[in-house]
Protein backbone atom coordinates (compact mmCIF):
# COMPACT_ATOMS: atom_id res chain seq x y z
CA UNK A 1 0.00 0.00 0.00
CA UNK A 2 1.41 3.00 -0.91
CA UNK A 3 2.00 5.51 2.16
CA UNK A 4 0.20 8.25 2.98
CA UNK A 5 1.31 11.88 3.03
CA UNK A 6 0.47 14.72 5.39
CA UNK A 7 0.23 17.64 3.08
CA UNK A 8 0.38 21.26 3.18
CA UNK A 9 -3.12 23.57 1.63
CA UNK A 10 -1.84 26.01 -0.92
CA UNK A 11 -3.24 29.50 -0.01
CA UNK A 12 -6.52 29.43 0.08
CA UNK A 13 -8.15 31.70 -2.72
CA UNK A 14 -11.46 33.10 -2.87
CA UNK A 15 -13.52 32.70 -5.94
CA UNK A 16 -15.22 35.91 -7.82
CA UNK A 17 -14.46 37.80 -4.74
CA UNK A 18 -14.79 41.18 -6.46
CA UNK A 19 -17.95 40.34 -7.64
CA UNK A 20 -19.26 38.24 -4.19
CA UNK A 21 -18.00 41.72 -2.49
CA UNK A 22 -19.73 44.57 -4.59
CA UNK A 23 -23.10 42.33 -4.24
CA UNK A 24 -23.15 41.88 -0.49
CA UNK A 25 -21.51 45.94 0.10
CA UNK A 26 -24.41 47.21 -1.71
CA UNK A 27 -26.73 45.25 1.23
CA UNK A 28 -28.15 47.37 3.93
CA UNK A 29 -26.63 47.90 7.40
CA UNK A 30 -26.93 44.84 9.02
CA UNK A 31 -25.78 41.39 9.75
CA UNK A 32 -24.24 39.37 6.64
CA UNK A 33 -23.73 35.23 7.37
CA UNK A 34 -20.72 33.63 5.66
CA UNK A 35 -22.70 30.10 5.78
CA UNK A 36 -19.52 28.65 4.33
CA UNK A 37 -16.80 30.00 6.24
CA UNK A 38 -13.72 27.86 4.68
CA UNK A 39 -10.76 29.90 5.56
CA UNK A 40 -12.06 33.52 5.55
CA UNK A 41 -10.99 34.88 2.37
CA UNK A 42 -14.65 36.32 1.14
CA UNK A 43 -15.85 37.09 4.50
CA UNK A 44 -12.50 39.39 5.55
CA UNK A 45 -13.23 40.86 1.79
CA UNK A 46 -16.80 41.80 2.46
CA UNK A 47 -16.00 42.99 6.11
CA UNK A 48 -13.48 45.21 5.10
CA UNK A 49 -15.97 46.78 2.04
CA UNK A 50 -18.55 47.24 4.71
CA UNK A 51 -16.53 48.49 7.54
CA UNK A 52 -15.71 51.10 4.38
CA UNK A 53 -19.18 51.48 3.88
CA UNK A 54 -21.16 51.72 7.14
CA UNK A 55 -18.54 52.65 9.48
CA UNK A 56 -19.34 49.21 11.10
CA UNK A 57 -19.52 45.75 10.00
CA UNK A 58 -21.26 42.58 11.88
CA UNK A 59 -20.81 39.23 10.24
CA UNK A 60 -21.43 35.27 11.43
CA UNK A 61 -19.22 32.93 10.00
CA UNK A 62 -20.49 28.83 10.02
CA UNK A 63 -18.46 26.19 9.22
CA UNK A 64 -18.93 22.33 10.14
CA UNK A 65 -14.60 22.28 9.83
CA UNK A 66 -13.30 23.29 13.29
CA UNK A 67 -9.93 23.21 11.08
CA UNK A 68 -11.32 25.71 8.57
CA UNK A 69 -12.59 27.79 11.84
CA UNK A 70 -9.39 27.55 13.29
CA UNK A 71 -7.82 29.12 9.78
CA UNK A 72 -10.69 31.76 9.38
CA UNK A 73 -10.36 32.99 13.09
CA UNK A 74 -6.52 33.85 12.44
CA UNK A 75 -7.35 35.89 9.20
CA UNK A 76 -10.26 37.69 10.88
CA UNK A 77 -8.54 38.45 13.85
CA UNK A 78 -7.65 41.76 13.36
CA UNK A 79 -11.50 42.26 12.52
CA UNK A 80 -12.53 40.81 16.13
CA UNK A 81 -9.87 43.58 17.75
CA UNK A 82 -11.91 46.55 15.89
CA UNK A 83 -14.78 47.91 18.55
CA UNK A 84 -16.41 48.80 15.17
CA UNK A 85 -16.64 44.91 13.96
CA UNK A 86 -18.12 42.44 14.86
CA UNK A 87 -17.63 38.56 13.94
CA UNK A 88 -18.70 35.47 15.82
CA UNK A 89 -17.72 32.20 14.25
CA UNK A 90 -20.20 28.94 15.06
CA UNK A 91 -19.25 25.44 14.22
CA UNK A 92 -22.35 24.12 12.48
CA UNK A 93 -23.98 23.23 8.92
CA UNK A 94 -25.45 25.79 7.38
CA UNK A 95 -28.99 23.93 7.30
CA UNK A 96 -28.86 25.24 11.23
CA UNK A 97 -28.93 28.86 9.71
CA UNK A 98 -32.56 29.49 11.66
CA UNK A 99 -31.02 28.59 15.13
CA UNK A 100 -28.34 30.08 14.50
CA UNK A 101 -29.59 33.64 14.14
CA UNK A 102 -31.97 33.11 17.11
CA UNK A 103 -29.77 31.88 19.25
CA UNK A 104 -27.23 35.50 18.52
CA UNK A 105 -30.59 37.33 18.72
CA UNK A 106 -30.55 38.71 14.96
CA UNK A 107 -33.72 37.08 13.63
CA UNK A 108 -33.17 38.80 10.30
CA UNK A 109 -29.98 39.75 8.28
CA UNK A 110 -28.43 41.77 5.62
CA UNK A 111 -27.11 39.62 3.35
CA UNK A 112 -25.77 35.71 2.80
CA UNK A 113 -22.97 34.27 0.88
CA UNK A 114 -23.03 30.47 0.33
CA UNK A 115 -19.40 28.83 -1.49
CA UNK A 116 -20.92 25.68 -1.92
CA UNK A 117 -18.70 22.42 -2.63
CA UNK A 118 -15.04 21.94 -0.90
CA UNK A 119 -11.99 24.50 -0.96
CA UNK A 120 -8.60 23.94 -1.40
CA UNK A 121 -8.23 23.09 2.24
CA UNK A 122 -10.03 19.82 1.46
CA UNK A 123 -8.65 18.64 -1.49
CA UNK A 124 -4.82 19.87 -0.80
CA UNK A 125 -4.85 17.80 2.50
CA UNK A 126 -4.37 14.08 1.35
CA UNK A 127 -5.35 12.81 4.68
CA UNK A 128 -8.84 14.32 4.60
CA UNK A 129 -9.17 11.71 1.50
CA UNK A 130 -11.11 13.80 -1.12
CA UNK A 131 -8.42 13.90 -3.71
CA UNK A 132 -8.05 10.95 -6.07
CA UNK A 133 -4.69 12.68 -7.12
CA UNK A 134 -2.84 11.94 -3.57
CA UNK A 135 -3.46 8.61 -1.08
CA UNK A 136 -5.06 9.28 1.80
CA UNK A 137 -7.80 7.42 3.83
CA UNK A 138 -11.11 7.41 2.27
CA UNK A 139 -12.67 9.93 4.45
CA UNK A 140 -14.44 12.73 2.62
CA UNK A 141 -15.97 14.20 6.12
CA UNK A 142 -16.47 17.71 6.32
CA UNK A 143 -17.25 17.38 9.34
CA UNK A 144 -14.72 15.02 11.47
CA UNK A 145 -17.09 14.25 13.95
CA UNK A 146 -19.71 12.34 11.65
CA UNK A 147 -20.07 8.82 11.55
CA UNK A 148 -20.45 7.99 7.83
CA UNK A 149 -16.82 8.25 5.71
CA UNK A 150 -16.49 7.38 2.28
CA UNK A 151 -14.99 4.26 3.07
CA UNK A 152 -18.11 3.31 4.48
CA UNK A 153 -20.25 3.73 1.21
CA UNK A 154 -17.76 2.32 -0.78
CA UNK A 155 -17.45 -1.13 1.31
CA UNK A 156 -20.82 -1.31 2.40
CA UNK A 157 -23.41 -0.72 -0.02
CA UNK A 158 -23.92 -3.41 -2.62
CA UNK A 159 -23.75 -3.31 -5.98
CA UNK A 160 -27.06 -1.92 -7.11
CA UNK A 161 -27.20 0.96 -4.50
CA UNK A 162 -23.63 2.15 -5.27
CA UNK A 163 -24.78 2.45 -8.85
CA UNK A 164 -27.63 4.85 -7.93
CA UNK A 165 -25.43 7.25 -5.61
CA UNK A 166 -23.47 7.51 -9.02
CA UNK A 167 -26.28 8.35 -11.35
CA UNK A 168 -27.82 10.77 -8.43
CA UNK A 169 -24.90 12.60 -7.46
CA UNK A 170 -22.66 13.07 -10.66
CA UNK A 171 -24.76 11.59 -13.45
CA UNK A 172 -21.95 8.91 -14.01
CA UNK A 173 -22.67 6.71 -17.60
CA UNK A 174 -21.10 4.11 -15.88
CA UNK A 175 -22.29 4.00 -12.51
CA UNK A 176 -23.06 -0.25 -13.27
CA UNK A 177 -19.26 -1.20 -14.34
CA UNK A 178 -17.93 1.38 -11.60
CA UNK A 179 -20.09 -0.35 -8.79
CA UNK A 180 -19.32 -3.52 -9.66
CA UNK A 181 -15.91 -2.98 -9.90
CA UNK A 182 -15.57 -1.64 -6.65
CA UNK A 183 -17.73 -4.76 -5.03
CA UNK A 184 -15.18 -6.83 -6.62
CA UNK A 185 -12.19 -5.02 -5.34
CA UNK A 186 -13.49 -4.76 -1.68
CA UNK A 187 -12.29 -4.15 0.88
CA UNK A 188 -10.75 -0.57 -0.35
CA UNK A 189 -9.28 1.75 2.01
CA UNK A 190 -7.19 4.72 0.20
CA UNK A 191 -8.28 6.99 -2.45
CA UNK A 192 -5.55 6.17 -5.40
CA UNK A 193 -7.25 2.55 -5.05
CA UNK A 194 -10.41 3.65 -5.69
CA UNK A 195 -9.50 5.78 -8.28
CA UNK A 196 -7.66 2.87 -10.57
CA UNK A 197 -10.61 0.43 -9.16
CA UNK A 198 -13.06 3.42 -11.19
CA UNK A 199 -10.28 4.02 -14.45
CA UNK A 200 -10.20 0.27 -15.24
CA UNK A 201 -13.73 0.31 -14.86
CA UNK A 202 -14.21 2.50 -17.55
CA UNK A 203 -14.14 2.04 -21.00
CA UNK A 204 -10.47 3.02 -22.57
CA UNK A 205 -12.56 5.08 -25.19
CA UNK A 206 -13.88 7.27 -22.94
CA UNK A 207 -10.91 7.07 -20.35
CA UNK A 208 -9.12 9.53 -23.25
CA UNK A 209 -11.96 11.87 -23.21
CA UNK A 210 -12.56 14.87 -20.25
CA UNK A 211 -10.90 15.19 -16.91
CA UNK A 212 -9.66 12.17 -14.32
CA UNK A 213 -12.10 9.41 -15.19
CA UNK A 214 -12.56 9.15 -10.95
CA UNK A 215 -13.72 12.51 -10.95
CA UNK A 216 -17.95 11.89 -11.13
CA UNK A 217 -17.27 8.97 -8.60
CA UNK A 218 -15.60 11.07 -5.84
CA UNK A 219 -17.85 13.75 -6.54
CA UNK A 220 -21.06 11.93 -5.78
CA UNK A 221 -19.32 9.90 -2.94
CA UNK A 222 -18.48 13.61 -1.09
CA UNK A 223 -22.01 14.74 -2.03
CA UNK A 224 -23.44 11.24 0.12
CA UNK A 225 -20.94 11.42 2.57
CA UNK A 226 -21.63 15.04 3.57
CA UNK A 227 -25.27 15.42 2.54
CA UNK A 228 -24.83 18.79 0.88
CA UNK A 229 -27.77 19.00 -1.91
CA UNK A 230 -30.32 18.23 0.84
CA UNK A 231 -28.58 20.61 3.29
CA UNK A 232 -28.51 23.10 0.61
CA UNK A 233 -32.25 22.54 -0.05
CA UNK A 234 -33.35 22.96 3.10
CA UNK A 235 -31.32 26.17 3.60
CA UNK A 236 -32.04 28.33 0.60
CA UNK A 237 -35.63 28.69 2.27
CA UNK A 238 -34.34 29.99 5.41
CA UNK A 239 -32.10 32.23 3.92
CA UNK A 240 -34.18 34.44 1.90
CA UNK A 241 -36.98 34.22 4.55
CA UNK A 242 -34.48 35.77 7.39
CA UNK A 243 -33.56 38.18 4.90
CA UNK A 244 -34.43 41.95 5.24
CA UNK A 245 -35.89 43.95 2.93
CA UNK A 246 -33.22 45.27 0.24
CA UNK A 247 -31.05 42.17 1.91
CA UNK A 248 -28.84 40.37 -0.71
CA UNK A 249 -28.41 36.42 -0.91
CA UNK A 250 -25.17 35.25 -3.20
CA UNK A 251 -24.47 31.54 -4.02
CA UNK A 252 -21.87 30.00 -5.35
CA UNK A 253 -22.23 26.95 -6.81
CA UNK A 254 -19.60 24.47 -8.57
CA UNK A 255 -21.22 21.87 -10.50
CA UNK A 256 -25.14 21.04 -12.00
CA UNK A 257 -26.75 19.57 -8.98
CA UNK A 258 -25.96 22.44 -6.71
CA UNK A 259 -26.66 24.93 -9.35
CA UNK A 260 -30.06 23.81 -10.52
CA UNK A 261 -31.28 23.82 -6.80
CA UNK A 262 -30.00 26.97 -6.64
CA UNK A 263 -32.05 27.82 -9.83
CA UNK A 264 -34.96 26.66 -9.16
CA UNK A 265 -35.07 28.01 -5.26
CA UNK A 266 -34.50 31.41 -6.14
CA UNK A 267 -37.08 31.67 -9.25
CA UNK A 268 -39.81 30.04 -6.81
CA UNK A 269 -38.93 33.19 -4.08
CA UNK A 270 -39.29 35.65 -7.42
CA UNK A 271 -42.50 34.38 -8.72
CA UNK A 272 -45.01 36.61 -8.35
CA UNK A 273 -48.66 35.66 -9.65
CA UNK A 274 -49.39 31.62 -10.10
CA UNK A 275 -52.80 31.82 -11.70
CA UNK A 276 -53.63 29.89 -14.37
CA UNK A 277 -53.68 32.14 -17.64
CA UNK A 278 -57.25 32.10 -18.42
CA UNK A 279 -58.29 34.08 -15.12
CA UNK A 280 -58.60 37.55 -16.09
CA UNK A 281 -57.49 38.87 -12.63
CA UNK A 282 -55.20 37.12 -10.10
CA UNK A 283 -56.62 35.12 -7.70
CA UNK A 284 -53.69 33.95 -5.79
CA UNK A 285 -52.35 36.98 -4.45
CA UNK A 286 -49.05 35.65 -4.33
CA UNK A 287 -46.47 38.63 -4.64
CA UNK A 288 -42.82 38.00 -5.35
CA UNK A 289 -40.09 38.01 -2.31
CA UNK A 290 -36.99 38.80 -3.84
CA UNK A 291 -35.99 40.26 -7.53
CA UNK A 292 -33.01 38.89 -9.71
CA UNK A 293 -29.61 40.22 -9.46
CA UNK A 294 -27.95 37.80 -11.62
CA UNK A 295 -30.55 35.74 -13.42
CA UNK A 296 -28.01 33.93 -15.47
CA UNK A 297 -25.09 32.64 -13.85
CA UNK A 298 -21.84 34.61 -13.87
CA UNK A 299 -18.66 32.81 -14.23
CA UNK A 300 -15.34 33.75 -13.75
CA UNK A 301 -13.37 35.60 -16.39
CA UNK A 302 -9.92 34.02 -17.93
CA UNK A 303 -7.80 35.98 -16.03
CA UNK A 304 -9.08 34.59 -13.05
CA UNK A 305 -9.05 31.12 -13.64
CA UNK A 306 -5.60 31.22 -15.33
CA UNK A 307 -5.00 32.35 -11.40
CA UNK A 308 -6.83 30.21 -9.57
CA UNK A 309 -8.02 26.88 -12.08
CA UNK A 310 -9.89 25.72 -9.70
CA UNK A 311 -12.47 28.87 -9.84
CA UNK A 312 -13.32 27.68 -13.48
CA UNK A 313 -16.48 25.81 -12.93
CA UNK A 314 -17.86 28.18 -10.18
CA UNK A 315 -21.36 29.46 -11.07
CA UNK A 316 -22.74 32.86 -9.43
CA UNK A 317 -26.06 33.75 -8.49
CA UNK A 318 -27.69 36.32 -6.43
CA UNK A 319 -31.26 37.93 -5.43
CA UNK A 320 -32.24 40.36 -3.40
CA UNK A 321 -35.31 40.97 -0.80
CA UNK A 322 -38.14 42.71 -2.24
CA UNK A 323 -40.67 45.28 0.08
CA UNK A 324 -43.36 43.20 1.56
CA UNK A 325 -46.66 44.65 0.97
CA UNK A 326 -46.77 46.99 3.58
CA UNK A 327 -43.97 48.68 2.03
CA UNK A 328 -41.52 48.51 4.80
Amino acid sequence: MTPMLMTTPAPHVPVLEDRVVDLLADAPDGVIVDATLGAGGHAAAVLTARRGRYGRAALIGLDRDPTALTLAGERLAPFQADPAVEVALVRTRFDHLGAVLDAAGHPHIAGILLDLGISSMHVDRAERGFSYRQPGPLDMRMDPDQTTTAAVLVNELDARELAALLRRYADERFADRIARAIVAARPLHTTTELAEIVRDAIPAAARRRGGHPATRTFQALRIAVNDELTALEATLPVALGRLVPGGVAVVLAYHSLEDRIVKRAFAAAARACVCPPELPVCACGRTAEVEHLVRRPERPSEAEIALNPRASAARLRAVRRLPDRSGS
